[in-house]
């Protein structure tokens, strides 16, 4: 067997064992390519009208929210300009995920949204985890994406034309064609397009997946150095008698609100969830994605900043590798390129979601085609005596 028959074998089991996986990844993936736009054009309650009037502080926008979710502790309380705020309820156990819109000017709850009844959420969970438990899930899908990542090495070797007059059907679509030399142009030549950007899409999903690939990913990019897990400082509790009758997450917000006012970041206080817990403040300047947000954290008696080593910290001192992983999500959803981006990741998906359907329609058309030739050479010729 020659080298590039050994890696067509390999391609065409690779392709069995991951297709389903990998149609399932990037139909998913295409629908949540514009989630983000889809929502901001059909959900009302996310604006408001800018007014004169100051904003609410985040634990009168808590206290409204509570009232709505008695027994629920809130996460966070967002702000942002033209926008309404966000009290985010969140807990593993017992696991509950609500996000209550809120009026920052005049307190009206808009909206109370119990998020496992969303329907984004509910794609982004089979996205990442197949709807079963994330230990099972995840493992799973994230092994399918190492497989779809072979597949497009191995795809390449068998797309590189043997000659230059190989060359042209490599790089186009033969319309007029039969729709069998049609599926073969489509599965060979949008493979071939696809692969340059869905490579970016399926090593993010890998980080994301596989912890060991996280880590070495970061490992590669700081020269060596092994990536710090998150973890959340803690408050001084010895240094509660210093406490103001003015919530500490108040008095934090009151010195970062004036300097945002009128910018289009996005400002989103951390409520503390016990006593020893620091309160964490997130601006991100530019909301449409997530790595250039600046992270800080205060003790909640004192307010002085207390610095962290990991890679969600201050951004002005995160370093290349920081800055790599911190863009993993907005690469993978095609954000970090704006919409541009994020119509390149959604026909990359759209692609790859149809590669495992032409590549079957091809080993089924090539299995077809091999049975009358093989019952033609098995034909008894005449005059031939069959035993």
């Amino acid at each position: 067997m020659n080298f590039k028959k050994a890696i067509g074998t390999m391609h065409l089991w690779l392709g069995f064992a991951s297709g389903l996986l990998v149609l399932f990844l990037g139909i998913t993936g295409c629908m949540l390519a514009f989630q983000r736009e889809i929502e901001d054009l059909t959900q009302s309650y996310r604006y408001v009208e800018q007014a004169d009037a100051p904003k609410l502080a985040p634990s009168v926008l808590r206290q409204i929210a509570d009232k709505e979710l008695p027994g629920k502790h809130a996460h966070s309380v967002s702000y942002r300009q033209g926008r309404s705020s966000e009290v985010v309820y969140f807990a593993m156990e017992p696991e509950y995920y609500y996000i209550v819109y809120v009026d920052p000017y005049t307190g009206k709850v808009l909206q109370v949204k119990d998020m496992s009844r969303d329907f984004f959420r509910f794609i982004i969970m089979g996205h990442y985890y197949l709807w079963l438990p994330p230990k099972v899930g995840q493992p799973v899908l994230a092994t399918a994406t190492l497989i779809f990542v072979i597949l497009m090495i191995t795809g390449l070797v068998l797309w590189w034309p043997k000659n230059k007059a190989a060359q042209k059907q490599r790089f186009n679509i033969k319309w007029n064609a039969k729709w069998r030399r049609v599926n073969y142009d489509a599965h060979n030549v949008l493979g071939f397009y696809m692969t340059w950007v869905a490579i970016f899409i399926a090593l993010t999903g890998l980080v994301m997946g596989f912890q060991w690939f996280s880590n070495s990913v970061y490992w590669v990019a700081s020269g060596g150095k092994q990536k710090i897990d998150f973890y959340e400082p803690a408050s001084d509790t010895t240094l509660v008698s210093a406490a103001s009758n003015v919530p500490a997450m108040d008095r934090i917000w009151m010195r970062m609100h004036p300097g945002l006012s009128t910018s289009p970041a996005k400002l989103e206080v951390h409520v503390p969830s016990g006593a020893a817990s620091s309160i964490e403040i997130a601006v991100n300047p530019d909301p449409d994605t997530y790595w250039k947000t600046d992270y800080q954290y205060f003790d909640q008696y004192t307010l002085k900043e207390i610095p962290v080593t990991h890679q969600y910290g201050r951004f002005a001192e995160a370093t290349v590798a920081d800055k790599i992983m911190r863009m993993n999500y907005d690469i993978h959803v095609g954000a970090i390129g704006g919409i541009v981006g994020k119509i390149i990741a959604f026909f990359a998906s759209l692609i790859a979601s149809s590669l495992p359907v032409t590549g079957f329609m091809i080993w089924w058309g090539r299995r077809k085609k091999s049975k009358p030739e093989k019952q033609k050479a098995e034909k008894p010729v005449a005059g031939m005596v069959v035993r």
